[in-house]
């Protein structure tokens, strides 16, 4: 568990800087100003999606051989690698949270879930998760990734968002990932 744990921390951490999440994450906190429902929305979204994710990546895991997966993971990781690469935006009907009637939490709730679908680091909890047959220990590191890089950004807002040097971050994470898909390839997928 502690692979898969420190893993899929460090590589959802250092790819969500920059990330459409996180800037959602600012959008909110600028726009409510009441962090702890925010925080709570973000932890209970990342949780359900990243659940949700992890199982999916398990259940793949466990129905595609070995050979196949080695090569589908290596692909993932690689193109993981390559999409972190690619800047984030965060479009307006994803920041726009003004008609909510669901509270600040209920409201954060729902835009983080909506905004992570299909995003990065979805994508990756599904990869690791399908990597390391470790579903616990995937989900609390991609979540813990998450938190990691969204409650500074909501505590602090823009003045921390401006100060990260997102490109230096990105291509740490982008060798990360292309790392791993490497490790998949020459390794196999239990290593």
């Amino acid at each position: 568990m502690t692979q898969a744990f420190l893993i899929s921390t460090g590589a959802v951490a250092l790819a969500e800087i920059g990330d459409k999440t996180q800037l959602l994450s600012l959008v909110l906190a600028a726009r409510y100003r009441k962090p702890l429902p925010i925080i709570a929305g973000v932890l209970v979204a990342t949780l359900v999606n990243h659940g949700c994710a992890g199982a999916l990546g398990e259940w793949l895991g466990m129905l595609v051989t070995p050979s196949v997966m080695r090569w589908a993971l290596t692909f993932s990781f690689i193109a993981m690698g390559v999409w972190i690469l690619v800047p984030d935006k965060l479009d307006a009907d994803e920041a726009d949270t003004s008609r909510s009637r669901l509270g600040v939490f209920g409201a954060t709730f729902v835009a983080f879930f909506l905004a992570e679908m299909g995003d990065k680091t979805q994508i990756a909890t599904v990869a690791l998760a399908a990597r390391f047959h470790d579903y616990i220990g995937v989900v609390a590191g991609t979540t813990t990734g998450m938190m990691l890089a969204n409650v500074p950004a909501i505590l602090l807002g823009d003045r921390f968002a401006h100060r990260l040097p997102t490109r230096i971050v990105h291509g740490v994470a982008a060798v990360l990932f292309v790392v791993l898909g490497a490790l998949a390839l020459f390794r196999g997928v239990g290593v």
